[in-house]
């Protein structure tokens, strides 16, 4: 395998690239796959849009805003020219985003590409040590922070990042230094396997695994599940609720519309009901969000809100056939389920319209090949449950990391989910295979949650893993020991609970606690989280 002549003067991704013999096979069967080797992915999303389209269609929608095509490329070029003139950013550095999805967040992201940049989108939740963290994987030049998300960044060991602010009142605002910039700025001309983006996933150690991904992977997710599952037009308006860090959410909100001249509603944030209301409000055709978010709004009685809605698509954790059935007949939508990886970029498994099986999560995506393997790689029958295994157009690169040997094997990409597959091909999900735990579309890794309750001085021991939920599909369940003398009440679990949201990002914290007076481990001193699993689904039988 040969690389392209990379554009990065700055080839720190480069060089941190897995061996090749450590990549997944990347077939690219499709057509419409076959990029050329120089291709900057914002210029092909934004300036052809314009050029194609022309500068007023509508683009980036708020609930109090809208920008068109022309709005976005002129404000994304001004980002780039204040990276490059301004802060000397060089092709190949890395720049830091944190902030909520917004046009100016989106704004940033184009900009980082077009000056050659490569993209570090981050969680806004995310603590200080968390992004001090990050930091010392991805190693940016330049953050752009959203200013009310400031505040963790700053009190993150970052050294040598410079941090520009947004949205806020200081002289040196990223905003008030756009519009001293014409806006006229040529992206870099980047290699199509040039490096786009990093974008973050736990780590069931706690470490979290930098994935990174070409211009090309970030079209290629465009020209295979959303132009053979989604199949937006032009016309359509998006929204959807998962962050622009989750690259689900990238991918949904907008990548797919801008490929084919469409609109997105952008949303901070909002209840289900507050969802479904600004669904009707702004005409939105196309939502991407998570089972739960279907579920709370079918509870909300806010499912009327939504009858201008033509595709909707579910990720980021098992959709139950029973939730698609209640949605099937409240509304008379069919919900696209799918399964995707930060490591694959979006989804590679998926059904739409009449080739859905309600409780069945699809059949590869076409330029996806699936099968349901043994732990040696040898695919097992139908009906048998084994691991998912996955090569296509995007794959596994993680930056500098070990573990890439786990995630590729044989060629493939082992997900770490347990599959069935039944003789029509429709592949069924079962289990995560490893200690991640999946709640309401958010990867959380049991270790790192342990890690955070290690650091109170009241908890001597804890275990955490997944426990089902209806709502969530999973909670994060810790079992905590105690020091001695300390009350085993709510108002201890509240303590314990307060205390990992101020360490780490508060998605994270465990909703359900349970005092126990050891855990269970191995002779060696390992925990057995097998057995804190079975005793979670115990629990609730």
């Amino acid at each position: 395998m040969e690389l392209s002549p990379s554009a990065h003067v700055d080839t720190f991704c480069r060089d941190r690239l897995p061996p090749f013999p450590l990549w997944p096979q990347l077939p690219f069967e499709l057509p419409e796959l076959r990029y050329p080797d120089r291709l900057n992915c914002a210029v092909r999303l934004l300036d052809d849009a314009v050029a194609l389209w022309g500068a007023d269609r509508p683009c980036l929608l708020t609930p109090t805003d809208s920008w068109t095509y022309g709005d976005l490329l002129r404000h994304a070029n001004q980002v780039a020219q204040v990276l490059t003139e301004d802060l000397g950013l060089i092709a190949g550095n890395r720049v830091l985003l944190r902030g909520p999805n917004n046009p100016w967040l989106v704004a940033s992201w184009f900009g980082v590409l077009k000056a050659g940049g490569v993209a570090v989108t981050t969680m806004p939740l995310l603590r200080a040590a968390e992004l001090a963290e990050l930091h010392d994987i991805a190693r940016p030049a330049v953050a752009l922070c959203d200013h009310r998300y400031l505040d963790e960044l700053e009190a993150a060991d970052t050294p040598g990042l410079t941090v520009l602010s947004y949205g806020g009142v200081a002289d040196d605002d990223l905003i008030g230094r756009c519009t001293a910039k014409d806006g006229v700025f040529a992206g870099v001309v980047t290699a199509a396997d040039d490096v786009a983006l990093i974008a973050f996933t736990s780590g069931t150690t706690g470490r979290p695994k930098a994935t990174m991904h070409f211009h090309r992977d970030v079209l290629a997710n465009a020209d295979t599940f959303s132009r053979h599952i989604v199949k937006p037009r032009q016309d359509d308006v998006f929204t959807g609720t998962p962050p622009l860090a989750f690259t689900f959410g990238l991918g949904g909100l907008v990548v797919f519309p801008l490929h084919v001249g469409a609109a997105t509603l952008l949303i901070e944030q909002a209840s289900p009901q507050r969802l479904a209301e600004l669904v009707a409000e702004h005409g939105v055709t196309v939502l991407f969000t998570a089972p739960t978010a279907y579920r709370a709004i079918m509870a909300a009685g806010a499912v009327d809100r939504l009858a201008g809605l033509r595709r909707c698509v579910s990720a980021g954790e098992a959709l139950p056939a029973q939730v698609w059935e209640d949605f099937h007949a409240a509304t008379g939508l069919r919900i696209i389920d799918g399964i995707g990886a930060t490591e694959m970029l979006h989804v590679f498994i998926s059904a739409a319209d009449d080739d859905i099986r309600p409780g069945a999560t699809g059949k590869p995506v076409p330029g996806y090949r699936a099968m349901v393997v043994d732990p040696t790689g040898a695919p097992v029958a139908d009906g048998e449950p084994g691991l998912l295994a996955v090569t296509g157009p995007t794959g596994c690169r993680y930056l500098d990391d070990p573990r890439q040997t786990t995630y590729v094997r044989n060629g493939w990409n082992i997900t770490g989910d347990t599959y069935t597959r039944d003789a029509d091909g429709y592949f069924w999900y079962v289990a995560r295979s490893d200690d991640m735990i999946v709640s309401s579309g958010y990867n959380i890794a049991g270790p790192e949650v342990e890690k955070a309750l290690l650091t109170h001085p009241r908890v001597a021991d804890c275990g955490v893993v997944g426990a089902p939920d209806d709502r969530r599909g999973m909670v994060v369940k810790a079992y905590v020991v105690l020091c001695d003398g300390v009350a085993a009440d709510d108002v201890t679990v509240k303590e314990l609970q307060d205390h990992v949201k101020q360490a780490i990002a508060p998605y994270k914290y465990p909703r359900a606690v349970e005092f126990v007076s050891e855990l269970p481990r191995t002779g060696n001193g390992k925990l057995q989280r097998g057995e804190l699993r079975r005793r979670a689904v115990d629990a609730i039988g």
